[in-house]
């Protein structure tokens, strides 16, 4: 049986498939053939379009609801290793539930739905999707990619959108200009980097997002600005190094970027040991993620003995 979601999704490509069929006064769908396109800011790709199916360890889009995807895909990935590679990097950002639409707009780029003409995000979602999550990315030390731009998408062309939950449906049938998606979020108030599961592939993704993480004690929190300087005692037990050097490991101070206001659990228990990850930003290094050190938890042990052999996708690759 077809999940909701997959219902939902195969109503989509319908409605697009028949107004860009009625737009073109095509007598024929078909998948693989290819017009120009109605938004002049694509891309010119070195190889002819192709339908492949959303591998299940393209974890960002193996669940957002069809089975196939274009490629080269619409930021000029040629091949399925290149988009699984740059596409990693931003799970962790769709775990934050930082907006609604995160995951759709990503996969509207990443892996496309396989449509007779390239379908682009709207230009305001894109600007509610960056909205939501830069502070999320910021407390990581991560700036709103370039090839992110939302000037870069249509505002009046066939695009993809989404209505907010119990918004009243205004997009006329006929038109297709936007195709509605309605999603929930969970989105918290927490500090990014101490709303943290106690999940293994969370973890290890939060450790990917950072260039060390080590065992420790916290001595003192202090307020600072509108972050939270967090000074750690000075004996700690590496097991991500990183860039890190010996020296510096001594008097290591971490900031909680924009973290004054926001609740952070784990800072209010001084007395407990940490798993404490971070990455340097400019002249500071930046707390990215802080989990208790609780062996009596199997995540949490799995995710420290896989540690060692993960091998991480490399984020200064997909945020530049």
């Amino acid at each position: 049986m077809r999940s909701a979601s997959e219902s939902f999704w195969g109503s989509i490509r319908l409605a697009v498939t028949v107004a860009l069929m009625s737009a073109c006064r095509a007598t024929e769908y078909e998948y693989l053939s290819w017009r120009p396109d109605t938004y002049s800011g694509g891309p010119n790709y070195g190889k002819p379009p192709q339908c492949v199916d959303i591998p299940e360890d393209l974890r960002l889009c193996h669940s957002v609801g069809y089975s196939q995807m274009l490629l080269p895909n619409l930021l000029e990935h040629e091949t399925i290793a290149e988009v699984k590679q740059q596409a990693s990097s931003w799970v962790p950002l769709v775990h934050k539930n930082c907006h609604p639409g995160t995951q759709v707009f990503l996969c509207s780029l990443f892996a496309p739905v396989c449509l007779d003409q390239r379908i682009y995000p709207c230009r305001w979602l894109c600007e509610a999707v960056r909205d939501g999550c830069y502070p999320i990315m910021e407390a990581f030390g991560f700036p709103w990619p370039e090839m992110l731009t939302c000037d870069k998408f249509p505002q009046d062309d066939v695009c993809i959108a989404m209505t907010p939950p119990n918004a009243t449906e205004a997009t006329n049938p006929t038109d297709f200009q936007t195709i509605p998606l309605l999603l929930s979020t969970g989105y918290s108030d927490i500090c990014p980097p101490c709303d943290n599961e106690m999940k293994t592939d969370a973890m290890l993704e939060h450790m990917c997002a950072s260039e060390f993480a080590f065992k420790t004690k916290i001595k003192e929190v202090r307020r600072e600005n509108m972050d939270r300087k967090v000074i750690l005692q000075k004996r700690k037990k590496m097991l991500k190094a990183g860039n890190l050097k010996k020296k510096d490991l001594k008097t290591l101070v971490l900031y909680l970027k924009n973290g004054a206001d926001c609740p952070c659990q784990q800072l209010d228990n001084l007395g407990n040991q940490y798993l404490i990850m971070g990455r340097k930003v400019d002249k500071q290094y930046l707390l990215t993620g802080i989990h208790k050190w609780d062996k009596s938890s199997k995540e949490f042990k799995k995710a420290i003995k896989k540690l060692k052999t993960y091998k991480c996708p490399t984020f200064e690759n997909v945020f530049k």
